[in-house]
């Protein structure tokens, strides 16, 4: 038998990817969620490989293949994790947030896992493999309560 997420008053919400981080309280109860945007984060603009990193990859020495070239938005998603889950690391130390769920895509979310406190870790209660960054805030509060 599943059971529905139940997502207490006061309960956060942390919808992100890689590029824009949203801060969500239910300001409702745990059967009719009402949340609210208490805080959005968004990463800077981050222009092509091609414009960044200074020239074609190099060599080895006393190797055939060519050194893969860097990454950048890969780095700039990673960093940008880092520092949502600081921000929410920061939210649990001040004692604003006793409930959790996380959404995010695998990537983001493992890397975010990485980067949580003991106390963050112990106050989730859901985490949600699911890009829901781009959806209004009423299909965010259906798919939470649709999580099983």
């Amino acid at each position: 038998m599943s059971k529905a997420l139940k997502l207490p008053h006061d309960g956060m919400v942390l919808v992100s990817d890689g590029r824009k981080a949203l801060f969500l309280k239910n300001r409702g109860d745990d059967l009719y969620p009402n949340l609210q945007v208490e805080r959005v984060v968004q990463a800077p603009d981050n222009p092509p490989t091609r414009q960044q990193g200074t020239d074609k990859p190099g060599q080895a020495a006393g190797q055939r293949g060519a050194i893969e070239q860097t990454d950048w938005h890969d780095l700039a998603e990673r960093k940008f994790a880092g520092a949502v889950a600081d921000a929410l690391n920061a939210v649990c130390f001040n004692g604003g947030a006793k409930t959790i769920v996380v959404a995010a895509p695998p990537r983001t979310l493992a890397e975010l896992r990485h980067r949580f406190s003991d106390a963050v870790k112990q106050r989730i209660r859901a985490e949600v493999n699911k890009d829901l960054t781009k959806h209004p805030i009423y299909e965010i509060e259906q798919h939470l309560m649709a999580v099983t």
